[in-house]
């Protein structure tokens, strides 16, 4: 693939300068996006700055010379324990879903696609086949079985059912101005954030023809027919009743792939979700999208992981910047990690290539926290080899 030619370095060497270039390349309501979370956004901060309390207890001698890293999550072989979360209309790019599945199957791992993507399902498996598709309860059951079927017939290999976010775009230092549509009246109402972005725009250009961004979601109505506008969705999701667990085991009694749900934080949730059958469970607060306030997801994790960790696989999304911060989830019970806005933000920087240089970032940190620890596998890894401070750890819904 080639490389951008607006990047003087494409390379980049951590997760944070991904985030600086792609502050410097989109547009400021584009960018803002990314960065967003609730309200005053303590669930957002305490999301990452939680793995900073935790420091590990290395030894010096006695390094692997060889370590493993592979494993599987719902029946998908995947290279090492890091895979894309599910999040939606990816305009950070002009092939946005497509370019991510490409990384992740060159990096040999799995995807999570949302049900709000801007590129059909089947433009996605078409490129990888380590695809799981992500469900919000939004209109009848109807609606929702036609949506897992067709994800099912284009290769979809399990559903994720995200119950994490509730529909608050406020937040204290300002939301984003997303259109409904990218028509004439809202390109000129963004055109000046823009004009002063031009390789975001000329990005947009392909072979003489201005492609606009897709602000729709093809894969909430039936394939070939047009999806709704991306608050338009939203608008129905809205006005549909939240599930109950007895609308999330009617839906895991259809669908006889692998199942998670996504957003679990309390124990009683997770245990409910072994109830109807789960798969698999994601630790997740939704990057800090849904309630603020809501511990880090990390500090709810150990508990979770202790209760849960023999009946089903239990991952953890929220606040992983980095290869440590994956050994540190996995030393506390996850059994792979999902991350959002790292992946996003090398999107952003660099298309396919920055999200593949996100991945390798993960793996190369992952892989020298094992080699400092003198540990030969990540299923090594436990809480022995972390220093824990007191009352870290967080944990309610219990018995």
């Amino acid at each position: 693939m080639a490389l951008n030619p607006w990047a003087k370095n494409p390379w980049f060497e951590t997760v944070t300068e991904a985030q600086r270039r792609a502050k410097k390349r989109l547009p400021k309501s584009v960018y803002s996006s990314l960065v967003a979370g609730t309200q005053a956004g303590v669930t957002l901060d305490d999301n990452v700055k939680a793995f900073s309390e935790l420091t590990w207890a290395p030894h010096v001698v006695g390094a692997q010379a060889e370590r493993e890293m592979a494993t599987s999550v719902m029946g998908q072989d995947i290279s090492f324990p890091v895979m894309i979360s599910p999040t939606g209309v990816q305009a950070v790019d002009p092939d946005g879903e497509v370019a991510v599945a490409r990384a992740a199957a060159a990096r040999g791992t799995a995807m999570g696609l949302s049900s709000f993507a801007s590129h059909p399902v089947e433009e996605v498996t078409a490129v990888n086949d380590k695809i799981f598709f992500q469900i919000y309860w939004l209109g009848s059951r109807d609606d929702i079985l036609m949506r897992a079927e067709r994800a099912k017939a284009a290769g979809a290999k399990g559903l994720i059912v995200t119950t994490d976010w509730v529909f608050n775009v406020g937040r204290d230092w300002g939301s984003p101005e997303i259109p409904e549509k990218v028509n004439l009246k809202a390109l000129v109402r963004l055109g000046p954030e823009i004009a002063v972005k031009p390789r975001y725009a000329l990005d947009w250009v392909k072979g003489g023809k201005v492609t606009i961004p897709d602000l729709t979601a093809p894969n909430l109505t039936p394939q070939g027919v047009p999806g709704p506008t991306f608050f338009g969705a939203y608008g129905e999701w809205m006005n549909t009743p939240p599930p109950t667990w007895e609308d999330l085991k009617w839906l895991r009694e259809q669908w006889d792939g692998p199942f998670m749900v996504k957003g679990i934080t309390r124990l009683d949730d997770a245990k409910r979700a072994v109830d109807i059958g789960a798969t698999a469970i994601s630790v997740s607060n939704h990057g800090g999208n849904n309630l603020d306030g809501t511990p880090a997801t990390i500090r709810l994790l150990p508990d979770i992981a202790k209760a849960v960790g023999n009946d089903l696989e239990v991952l953890l999304d929220g606040g992983i910047r980095r290869g440590s911060d994956v050994a540190k989830a996995l030393a506390l019970g996850a059994k792979a990690v999902m991350i959002g806005r790292a992946y996003l933000w090398g999107l952003a920087a660099n298309g396919q290539a920055g999200v593949e240089n996100v991945l390798d970032l993960m793996r190369m940190g992952l892989d020298g926290v094992l080699m400092g620890l003198g540990q030969k596998s990540i299923h090594d890894l436990s809480p022995e080899d972390l220093l824990i401070p007191d009352g870290f750890t967080r944990a309610f819904g219990t018995d």
